[in-house]
């Protein structure tokens, strides 16, 4: 992708910018134009991903829920059980495994971008030097 920003001066745009502050105008007006179209790509690549990860979300879920109540037809036939007794085992595990897997989320993580906080941290320090 190429981002040329021509200078009012010169229609040709080989001549260098009148002053500093317009070069500075002219590279952060190109650097904002690259990163608009480069969101947008990335927009448009996060929306596909997204509906992807929901089609497979509705898919694994309905798999799921047919293999345990075929699961539970298939046992309650073979030890003549009652399935509903069954099928409240298996919610009774269910909500076990989500209770441990809550239990995990409540956990606190990593710090987020601790790096980059570092970082701006130096940033500060030596800006307050000059």
């Amino acid at each position: 992708m190429n981002v040329h920003v021509e200078s009012a001066e010169d229609p040709s745009g080989d001549a260098p910018p009148a002053n500093w502050r317009e070069a500075m105008a002219d590279l952060v007006s190109a650097r904002l134009a690259l990163m608009e179209l480069e969101a947008r790509d990335l927009a448009r690549g996060a929306t596909r991903k997204g509906l992807a990860v929901g089609v497979l979300a509705a898919a694994a879920f309905f798999t799921w829920a047919l293999l345990l109540a075929g699961g539970i037809a298939l046992l309650a036939a073979e030890f003549s059980l009652p399935w509903s007794w069954l099928a409240l085992g298996a919610a009774g595990i269910h909500l076990v495994i989500a209770l441990i897997a809550f239990a995990k989320l409540r956990q606190p993580g990593a710090p987020s971008f601790a790096i980059t906080r570092s970082e701006f941290q130096r940033d500060r320090e030596w800006f307050k030097k000059l």
